[in-house]
């Protein structure tokens, strides 16, 4: 069923509000609605007749108005998601600016020096592969934001067991866990089960897993627990580590915010995974905030339907 624009809802309703006093008046001749008097005399009849003109020249000019009114709604829109567009490629082509120097700058080096010693080939190298990974992490949040964004209905959704998936993704960090001497509390039950891509489920507690990684601090304790709701599941994703400011909150899961640029580059961060978490969880009918705690720590409390 197509959906109604501003313009013709406001089109029916001044209609109907008008449709509704006409025939109140015609057919009630008091304010009480005590006295039944359809249609009486040829009087009625004459007033029905210049309200039905009435209605006409109203209902055309409000189709014009309401058109006109798309129209420029129309107009803005466009013209905010070109404002919008335009910003995004311009992050998109700084953020990729500076892993491809990187790497050319690494390999010329290289190429250039064909006698440098082993120790600092080797080091150039491992440099070179660090930002080839950052690269192919930016362009794969790219291309995961894009499907979200432009083909949300081709997204393919099934069943899929968070906790079993979550316990996967606990495997495959324990080597940046235990490089950083962090704890990880997993409280999720046996099962918790959900309709949803699990790509995109994946994405959402990886990139979670990897902020608090990255940001909360060496020797802290992340913590993800869930909470059965009538027709949900509420996840809580939180921290003890150093936590951000109050006025970060509302922008950070905006496209290439960060808090600390110089740090997030240097962890290698895209600036894309939050909003990759925020997309992926609206797409699966949920809702997602982010919370300080005092003393210190960050929680993200989101929901996912059953």
């Amino acid at each position: 069923m197509k959906k109604l624009t501003e313009g013709r809802k406001m089109f029916i309703i001044v209609l109907a509000i008008y449709i509704f006093y006409g025939a109140f008046f015609i057919i009630f001749d008091d304010f009480d609605r005590r006295v039944w008097a359809p249609l009486s005399d040829s009087w009625d009849w004459h007033m029905m007749g210049v309200g039905v003109v009435v209605l006409l020249v109203l209902a055309f000019i409000l189709h014009r108005y309401s058109r006109q009114m798309d129209e420029r709604i129309s107009r803005e829109q466009a013209e905010k998601e070109n404002v919008l567009r335009r910003q995004l490629t311009q992050n998109i082509a700084h953020e990729l600016k500076t892993p491809v120097a990187s790497i050319l700058g690494y390999t010329e080096t290289l190429m250039d020096n064909p006698d440098i010693d082993q120790a600092t080939r080797q080091q150039f190298i491992q440099r070179t592969h660090h930002q080839a990974e950052r690269l192919t992490s930016l362009l794969s949040d790219i291309a995961t934001l894009n499907r979200m964004d432009y083909a949300p209905d081709m997204i393919q959704k099934e069943r899929v067991d968070v906790a079993r998936l979550f316990s996967d993704i606990v495997q495959e960090s324990q080597p940046n866990l235990a490089q950083h001497n962090m704890t990880l509390r997993n409280c999720l039950p046996g099962e918790v089960v959900v309709e949803g891509n699990p790509s995109l489920i994946y994405s959402i507690f990886r990139n979670l897993l990897d902020n608090a990684i990255n940001y909360a601090g060496d020797g802290t304790t992340v913590e993800v627990s869930v909470t059965e709701q009538d027709n949900d599941w509420q996840f809580s994703f939180s921290d003890n580590g150093v936590g951000i400011a109050e006025e970060h909150l509302p922008r950070l899961f905006e496209r290439f915010y960060r808090v600390d640029k110089s740090r997030s580059r240097k962890m290698g961060g895209t600036g894309l995974g939050l909003s990759v978490v925020k997309n992926a969880v609206v797409l699966h009918g949920g809702t997602i905030t982010a919370q300080a705690i005092h003393p210190h720590g960050l929680c993200f409390l989101f929901t996912l339907k059953k």
